[in-house]
């Protein structure tokens, strides 16, 4: 039975630091310009990347190497340790709370308006473990559990237990009523919790902060922000971001990719002369494509023009095996004239089709991958080329610091489920949809104009059947006809574009 209703600040931190080391490996590389969303420039502009095409004449490279290291207990990444991006501000509803996994917790993120701040609590009652994700926010602004009415304050202590007598002992007030809360903050318009529940860590904000990107607070650029629940692991999907090798291929030309520093808390890729790459342990993977402007002389001075930079950046939490979370958001400081013209929800459309696109045989290679073992990859998949570097450096840096894979904690023992249908792998409405402000709106508002459409066309057939041959000219009937038809085929292909684009568009790589 639902119960009655009840009548950060955040300094800013550099992501890493421009410092390079004497460079791990250099390649060399071919590739065309991707057919996809990502690519904004023209080819004498753009530097591209991907493995040696056969029509391409190159020089015998080695293979990247994986090299045997071993390390220190200080060394070892603590997953839970970090902070993990958790949703894009803009997609959060603060009317009602939201739960979330990431590393296997479960947690609701829900707005406070008592603090003016977003909490992130354990998804789950202290009464009977019903999830607090499912209740509501109470007309004082407290989390209510719609289980039993339990209500919370910002802080975690429960404010109200309704079957409780008045006259009794303030049972309430015991340790035990309440709900144990994560440190968050909101920063570059996402919210970041700590997955760790330890008052020692109560304070993290003021030691350790969320990885910064200064252009996402720089009015100068442009973004949009994505995210979608990918049904496939982390570990593929940061191979995914990373690896140049899976795009087209024929027509490119080589470039050299150096391996930067390599430690416990990621490493930097150089794509000569413009293109860098950073992976910040854990969840954050940034490209950054800079073009230096030529001098400008106004008035008879010279001036440089401050560079056009196009990045790329993603944010990956793990969620449990073989499954995470992706936001991501690409700025850039040029071609901004277009943006009022495009609405979010077409950007994501665009997205979607371009993560789409490998969902099924990335789900399917990490079932392979799983049946090996995580600490056979370099055993049982064969990179002979440096086109592979980023990939084995990733992997490198997972082996090392890591043991190879997530620690889960006692939750999960690593193993997947078996590859669903790809009709629900790829779903886009529950993995996407339900999460976006714009699409979510999008969706209703096609769907709203699809059933009006139909009860138009209906009508109009209805006035004619209903008029006597005297009442309407022939003119007007055959007018009312063709409205009825054209509203009615509108219908239908407005069903088609609702489907295709905010629930399941296949992909068929033998005929793209």
């Amino acid at each position: 039975m639902e119960a009655p209703r009840t009548v950060s600040t955040v300094a800013q931190v550099p992501l890493v630091s421009d410092h390079l080391l004497k460079p791990i490996c250099s390649l060399s590389f071919n590739q065309k310009r991707p057919k996809s969303p990502l690519t904004r420039y023209p080819k004498s502009i753009l530097t591209k990347f991907t493995a040696i095409s056969p029509s391409v004449s190159a020089k015998p490279i080695s293979p990247p190497e994986v090299e045997t290291e071993t390390f220190e207990h200080d060394e070892q990444f603590d997953w839970f340790s970090h902070w993990y991006a958790l949703m894009p501000v803009c997609d959060l509803d603060k009317r009602a709370p939201h739960g979330m996994k990431v590393l296997g917790l479960d947690v609701v993120v829900w707005w406070d308006r008592n603090q003016n701040e977003w909490k992130v609590f354990d998804d789950r009652c202290p009464h009977r473990l019903a999830p607090l994700s499912e209740g509501r926010i109470d007309q004082w602004g407290r989390l209510q559990c719609v289980y039993h009415g339990w209500c919370f304050s910002g802080a975690g202590n429960c404010k109200l237990i309704p079957q409780a007598p008045l006259d009794g002992p303030p049972v309430h007030s015991l340790p035990k009523a309440c709900v144990a809360g994560y440190p968050s903050t909101v920063q570059n318009g996402i919210v970041w919790f700590w997955p760790n529940t330890d008052p020692e860590y109560k304070d993290i904000l003021t030691k350790k902060k969320p990885p910064y990107i200064p252009e996402l607070d720089d009015p100068s650029f442009s973004f949009q922000m994505f995210n979608r629940d990918i049904p496939y692991g982390y570990e593929v999907l940061i191979e995914n971001l990373m690896d140049p090798s899976h795009v087209d291929r024929e027509g490119g030309t080589p470039i050299d990719v150096n391996i930067q520093k390599l430690d416990k808390n990621g490493f930097t890729t150089i794509e000569q002369p413009n293109r860098k790459w950073n992976f910040v342990a854990p969840c954050l993977l940034q490209g950054t494509l800079t073009i230096k402007e030529s001098l400008d002389n106004t008035q008879g001075k010279l001036a440089q023009k401050p560079p056009r930079k196009d990045i790329f950046i993603f944010f990956c939490a793990p969620v449990s095996p073989g499954n995470c979370r992706l936001v991501s958001v690409f700025p850039r400081n040029f071609r901004l004239w277009k943006d009022p013209f495009v609405s979010r929800w077409m950007h994501h459309i665009m997205q979607n089709l371009v993560i789409d696109s490998d969902f099924y045989l990335l789900r399917v290679q990490e079932e392979k991958l799983t049946e090996a073992g995580p600490l056979n990859w370099q055993k049982v998949c064969f990179v002979p080329t440096k086109a592979d570097t980023n990939v084995v450096a990733f992997r490198k840096w997972l082996k090392k610091y890591a043991g190879g894979q997530i620690n889960w904690g006692p939750k999960f023992n690593g193993s997947i489920s078996p590859t669903p249908l790809r009709e629900q792998l790829m779903d886009r409405y529950w993995s996407h949809v339900v999460n976006c402000s714009s699409c979510n709106g999008a969706y209703r508002g096609f769907n709203a104009l699809k059933i009006s459409l139909q009860v138009l066309s209906v009508a109009l057939v209805a006035i004619m059947a209903a008029s006597k041959p005297v009442m309407l000219s022939t003119t007007v009937r055959n007018t009312l006809a063709v409205v009825a038809v054209l509203c009615f085929v509108g219908s239908k292909w407005l069903s088609h574009f609702i489907y295709k684009n905010f629930h399941f568009h296949d992909y068929n790589h033998a005929f793209k």
